[in-house]
């Protein structure tokens, strides 16, 4: 499944603050279909995305409903973006 959004980034605290671009509720929904197939555990499913000409891995976390894509700092100093910023996301999800 491939999937194109355009989000603005928030900071989620944990034990160290992380960037992350929500997905929106219609493509969460979409997702949320298929998670049973496309999950490896704990509702987190394996996503290859690329968010300007930068291309990376990882995987997007259920919250509160939807899912929360990881923007990798690597990610962010290439792209020269951050917490505030909108950002188009295109995410091939699965293995």
């Amino acid at each position: 499944m491939e999937i194109e959004f355009t989000a603005v980034a928030i900071e989620w605290r944990g034990p160290a603050p992380f960037v992350f671009l929500p997905v929106p509720p219609d493509e969460a929904a979409m997702i949320g279909e298929l998670s049973r197939e496309l999950t490896y555990g704990w509702g987190c499913i394996p996503a290859a995305a690329t968010i300007g000409g930068t291309s990376f891995t990882t995987s997007l976390f259920p919250r509160d409903g939807g899912y929360l894509l990881p923007v990798k700092v690597a990610v962010q100093r290439a792209e020269g973006v951050g917490i505030g910023d909108r950002m188009t996301a295109r995410m091939r999800l699965g293995r």
